[in-house]
């Protein structure tokens, strides 16, 4: 009898090399840079290509791996994670309604904002830390778009996907999920019940901190995602063919970076839990942490690398422990291989609702110990 299982994700990332380039047999994908293609005779498409701004062979090549890393039907690569999220908000209809955590990534929320205040788009945030509360914020025959992320950033509330899809899908809306910081070598949104699935690319997937790259990953090629795929085409937002190619060399090293990252954080997390100079550690992998049982439920390869710490005391402690830190840098991003620390109510503008003393942390692959030993010697100076 034929197994018929699909390969998992950590599969499909350690043989991305067998998508071999049909003209020579290499392993490693060529680029192809070329911006427009030729027509025969008749005015016939040569190939599968027309224009750069549609499709290009090296997009074509990761969007498969993508879809294929999702169990999604389809994938569209862009130039950056926020081209993706404008992309799809573009497709909600003036008189329509949008339902978003209450702390999200900031700059999405940012233009979530924009449109509701210049398109007539219903705009209701919902608190992540009340189970009731999404199902609340519905309109039904109203809401076009449930979003939601896997874990908020950068408070870290979990989300029950399924309950999220149920809840969406009664009211007559699609449920998008941000899985930047759960990629799908520990969570599979769609698996669980969404509709469409968006990364910044830019982070765990690419890892190497070289690529501005976002990616959305739908169930079905339905008509939505005709729109999405119109409107990426008509606002330019392709992603080029050397960052394609980029993109498709750091996600070769996604299971094994995403395993250190994990391990490294959930220790982390431990040691500091209880320190007398922070108020908190908020991390979904830690027993304590209220939405640990759903964490552990949906991200089944690892909680990842992304914690945050509340210092005693206020922002100006904060940014000294931020900016007194050896290993960890002080620098705007997440998910490579470097470790990362910043103050994010300094970064996220007039609509943060962030705490003061709140610093994000993404670990990366240093030794851990190593990067205990900072945190601690950063902290024992306020």
């Amino acid at each position: 009898m034929t197994d018929e299982r699909a390969p998992s994700p950590r599969s499909i990332l350690a043989q991305i090399d067998h998508y071999l380039d049909p003209a020579s047999g290499a392993l490693t994908p060529p680029i192809q840079p070329a911006t427009t293609f030729a027509r025969g005779a008749d005015h016939e498409l040569l190939g599968d290509y027309i224009y750069g701004r549609t499709r290009s062979p090296g997009d074509d090549l990761a969007e498969r791996i993508f879809a294929a890393l999702d169990g999604g039907a389809e994938a569209r690569l862009f130039g950056s994670g926020m081209a993706a999220v404008t992309t799809l908000f573009e497709t909600v209809d003036s008189g329509r309604h949008i339902v978003a955590p209450r702390v999200m990534y900031h700059a999405a929320q940012d233009w979530l904002h924009r449109i509701s205040e210049r398109r007539g788009i219903g705009l209701t945030f919902f608190d992540a830390a009340e189970p009731a509360a999404l199902a609340q914020a519905l309109r039904p025959g109203e809401t076009d778009i449930v979003w939601i992320e896997v874990a908020t950033n950068p408070n870290w509330e979990v989300i029950d996907i399924a309950a999220a899809a149920e809840a969406a899908h009664a009211a007559g809306a699609l449920l998008g999920v941000d899985a930047t910081v759960a990629p799908p070598v520990t969570t599979r949104a769609l698996a669980l019940g969404a509709d469409l699935v968006f990364h910044s690319a830019t982070k765990y997937l690419n890892g190497h901190g070289d690529v501005t790259a976002g990616v959305l990953v739908t169930a079905r090629a339905d008509a939505r995602w005709e729109e999405v795929k119109l409107v990426r085409n008509l606002t330019g937002g392709m992603l080029g063919p050397f960052e394609a190619w980029l993109l498709l060399r750091g996600l070769r090293t996604l299971a094994l970076r995403f395993d250190q990252a994990s391990r490294s954080a959930l220790e982390i997390a431990r040691h500091f839990e209880g320190h007398p100079k922070l108020e908190a550690v908020l991390y979904p992998g830690l027993e304590s942490h209220p939405g640990h049982a759903v964490a552990a439920r949906q991200m089944t390869g690892g909680f990842g690398g992304m914690l945050s710490i509340t210092v005693k005391g206020g922002a100006a402690e904060a940014r000294a422990v931020a900016t007194g830190t050896r290993l960890f840098i002080p620098a705007t991003s997440l998910g490579g291989v470097e470790s990362l620390i910043e103050h994010r109510a300094s970064v996220e503008g007039v609509h943060s609702v962030v705490a003061e003393n709140l610093l994000r942390l993404s670990v990366g692959i240093e030794d851990t110990a190593d990067l205990i030993a900072d945190l601690e010697q950063a902290l024992a100076r306020i």
